[in-house]
């Protein structure tokens, strides 16, 4: 099986390769790793200091794990801490991180890339968020005795560990230190499959959206302005065409009595004018608005990235978007502001979502006719909706916490000698 795995890897390596003339993804995939040991060496020369390694795949494993992340830097600010990523979707966008001493691609997994790696990386710590469960890595992690630490873990019946012939990946989560699970049930699995180094911490992007609803708000002058006559406002997070084609009849029937925020996934031409085709006439671009003139508009158009989060302070309800195919978004940071919420009917791997359609705090719908009915029975009851405000919020603030639970065992357990690997 080891050769198999092996194997896959460097084919997956070949067919990127391949197509990086005609794919931008697998040309950054690929790029990225030219060269890359020698850079992580160059760079990691000279450094004297602790140093902690986090782990993760793309950028929505990268929110899961930054509160842990900045938690450390916090508690530890005379360590460095290297990030690396798999995927160019997460290190395009946080390469740059000012919360990271360093920033690398992950090289791909082998026995000499690993060697290689923690020889000039050296960590005393290696914590790898959710996924990414790589043989060599942390086989060497555990050859050194470095503890190694997966958080915010989930897992499922179905994947390959707890198949019969899984026994080599259920071997690769057995390298691993301690495994830290969203859930109980994702815990009671890895101990009927005989791993027993778990505990159940929770999920730590709680606590980042705790952490976001209760700062400062950012000055947003531009939403203000629009949302400032009081009207109900309906956010629409990360959509996509199949959500906008959900979503057009509410967005007509209420057209005159609410105001609409709509952050598309995608952020090009198309996917703009889709939206407003939608509302012809009455929508303008965030890029484009004027606070005098703003608010004569009924739907606000987000043209830009990194401001979703911070909108949802602004809303009464939200819809949010990737159910009808690509993977639910973000469902917790318009929870943490007690919103609604409405999506589509491809929700049940993400078990905040699960927890929220059982507390009917989120309504999943398969059509527009259900948004329609779901929507209508909060909008013209007033005091259900505020019901659900304080079971979200209630919901939020109690699973929240997970990192310093992480942080309590990272206390007890990391090396204390600042020579480790020496």
């Amino acid at each position: 099986m080891r050769l198999l795995y092996s194997f896959g890897l460097r084919l997956y390596a070949l067919l990127l390769r391949l197509l990086s003339p005609l794919v931008p993804k697998a040309a950054a995939w690929t790029a990225g790793r030219r060269g890359l040991l020698g850079r992580i060496q160059g760079e990691l020369r000279h450094e004297t200091a602790p140093r902690v390694w986090f782990h993760c795949a793309s950028l929505g494993e990268f929110e899961q794990g930054r509160p842990l992340m900045e938690a450390y830097r916090a508690e530890y600010p005379g360590h460095k801490l290297v990030l690396t990523f798999f995927s160019p979707s997460g290190y395009e966008v946080r390469h740059n991180w000012p919360g990271a001493d360093y920033v690398f691609y992950l090289p791909l997994d082998t026995a000499a890339n690993a060697r290689a790696f923690l020889d000039a990386v050296r960590p005393r710590l290696a914590v790898f968020v959710k996924y990414e469960f790589w043989h060599y890595f942390l086989r060497e992690l555990q050859r050194r005795d470095i503890p190694a630490i997966c958080v915010s873990a989930i897992f499922r019946p179905e994947q390959v560990f707890f198949q019969p012939w899984g026994r080599f990946f259920r071997r690769i989560l057995g390298s691993f230190t301690h495994i830290f699970t969203q859930n109980q049930a994702s815990a009671e699995l890895l101990r009927g499959a005989g791993l027993n180094q778990v505990s159940v911490a929770g999920d730590t992007r709680f606590d980042t959206v705790v952490r976001t609803a209760l700062a400062p708000p950012r000055s947003l002058p531009l939403v203000e302005a629009f949302t400032e006559d009081w009207c109900p406002v309906l956010i629409v997070g990360s959509s996509w065409p199949e959500d906008l084609a959900i979503l057009a009849p509410l967005l007509q029937q209420y057209q005159q009595e609410m105001r609409f925020i709509v952050a598309p996934h995608e952020i090009n031409e198309a996917s703009l004018r889709r939206v407003e085709a939608a509302l012809p006439g009455l929508v303008v671009r965030y890029s484009q608005a004027e606070a005098a003139t703003v608010a004569q508009a009924r739907l606000l158009l987000i043209d830009n990235v990194g401001l979703l989060n911070s909108l949802y302070r602004f809303g009464h309800f939200a819809y949010i978007g990737g159910a009808f195919g690509k993977g639910l978004h973000n469902t917790l940071e318009a929870a943490a502001f007690g919103l609604p919420l409405f999506f589509g009917p491809t929700y049940h791997k993400f078990q905040e979502a699960q927890d929220l359609v059982e507390l009917h705090c989120a309504f999943p719908v398969n059509s527009a006719d259900e948004l329609l009915k779901a929507f209508g029975l909060l909008y013209y009851r007033e005091e259900a909706r505020l019901q659900v405000q304080d079971l979200s919020l209630d919901y939020v603030h109690d699973h929240s916490g997970a990192t310093s639970k992480i942080m309590r065992w990272v206390a007890v357990n990391e090396p204390m000698s600042d020579s480790v690997n020496e």
